[in-house]
């Protein structure tokens, strides 16, 4: 791995952070008062973005969009963190995972969806089923020759907006050693689908502006050309597609990171108390020196697990510490510069006290801390549990050991 950017990497780096400063830091005040992000400054930012050629710069040139390999996907988001994410939504990234769209899907929602003629959103978590997505309620069941869909779904970032869901389903249970386990069918809705309602979501204290949705699903009939990738096939389909998603957490997070270290920094160099800059006072200043050296290792943690997809390499657990690390990053170093500006950071007048809410769900949505350690531990115990599990099996057991073996592999 080259430790360093590439001339395109450093434009791509100063053009993103450019336009944030210019762009999208002027109209954060006015969001987050309003917790509303105006038409008419979504649609410039939009068409800002396409003017630029940075608009789903996540896909493919097959597809034509810009192709960005993953390490400068994530350059894009670290920049793209340090601004309101209610604004940079509308910079517009549209789900990988539309990469599945085949047929009429392709020029239906694909294609559509690049040319940010449509918005798309991505709905899995109900209030019963967040981290535990084979837990969803939400179904569907055959009827003819269609689909009908029942259930709700909730906390769905980017549905108000959107013109169709891309929604996550059960459509069958399958019977496991560890009991029943439901199989997940991936569906495309269109907004104004008879049967499908959007309506708004929960008040949070995080990301003012940008909105969460309640979608309901009332014998919502859909035949099978809205089936996105096969019948049953949704996990398949999610494991392919949407692994990078905690990518762009980490990424996020660090954009978000070092802006606020910046805040801490000048703030240091110009406060003064008993006669000197409170950045003299070692208390203040080691508390400066870790904040940028945990950000810095998230940084290269997130950049190393992108360069890793980039090479074809196993990077499931590489992309969950990464994750990890710099959304738990992200709180200490919220709550340390909100520490540095004492009271005055707790004031609306400096941007801190969002910096310190808006952190708080980072380490809750796109899988908890608490499921990131879940998929790294298990990335390492697996092999060896694997192994263990050869070295005891008894000879004459060899179709229940290999069940065993089949299912340790896939849970």
């Amino acid at each position: 791995m080259n430790f360093g950017l590439s001339e395109e990497q450093e434009m791509i780096v100063n053009t993103v952070r450019s336009f944030v400063e210019k762009e999208i830091y002027p109209h954060e005040d006015l969001v987050e008062q309003s917790a509303e992000v105006p038409r008419e400054i979504a649609e410039d930012i939009k068409q800002k973005t396409i003017d630029m050629g940075f608009y789903a710069c996540n896909f493919p040139e097959s597809v034509g969009a810009a192709g960005l390999s993953h390490v400068d996907f994530a350059l894009v988001e670290r920049e793209l963190g340090r601004g309101s994410m209610a604004l940079t939504h509308f910079f517009g990234r549209p789900q990988n995972i539309l990469m599945a769209c085949q047929g009429t899907q392709v020029e239906r929602y694909l294609k559509p969806a690049i040319r940010g003629e449509k918005r798309d959103a991505l709905a899995m978590t109900e209030p019963g089923a967040g981290s535990d997505v084979r837990g969803m309620a939400c179904s569907a069941q055959r009827d003819g020759g269609d689909w009908v869909l029942n259930g709700n779904k909730h906390f769905i970032s980017g549905a108000e907006h959107a013109d169709f869901v891309i929604v996550f389903v059960s459509t069958g249970v399958d019977e496991t050693p560890r009991g029943p386990k439901k199989r997940i069918t991936t569906f495309l809705v269109d907004r104004g689908t008879p049967g499908f309602t959007i309506r708004e979501g929960y008040k949070s204290v995080s990301h003012r502006g940008y909105k969460n949705m309640i979608l309901e699903f009332d014998n919502c009939r859909l035949p099978d050309a809205q089936v996105l990738g096969e019948v049953d096939g949704g996990f398949s389909v999610m494991n392919e597609w949407l692994y990078a998603t905690r990518i762009t957490v980490a990424t996020m997070a660090v954009g978000r990171a070092r802006r606020c270290c910046e805040y801490a920094l000048n703030y240091a160099a110009e406060r003064k108390q008993f006669g000197q800059q409170i950045g003299k006072f070692q208390g203040v200043s080691f508390q400066i020196s870790d904040m940028i050296t945990e950000i810095d290792a998230a940084d290269w943690l997130t950049l190393a697990s992108a360069w890793r997809l980039d090479q074809g390499l196993p990077a499931n657990r590489e992309i969950a510490s990464a994750k990890l690390y710099a959304s738990e990053m992200l709180a200490r170093v919220t709550d340390t510069t909100l520490q540095i500006f004492g009271g005055m950071g707790l004031m609306s007048d400096f941007p801190i006290e969002r910096f310190w809410r808006d952190a708080r769900v980072e380490r809750i949505w796109d899988g908890t801390s608490e499921i990131q350690r879940h998929i790294i531990s298990r990335d390492l115990l697996r092999p060896l549990t694997l192994y263990f599990l050869k070295q005891r099996c008894l000879p004459q057991e060899p179709e229940q050991i290999l069940g065993l073996m089949s299912y340790i592999q896939q849970d």
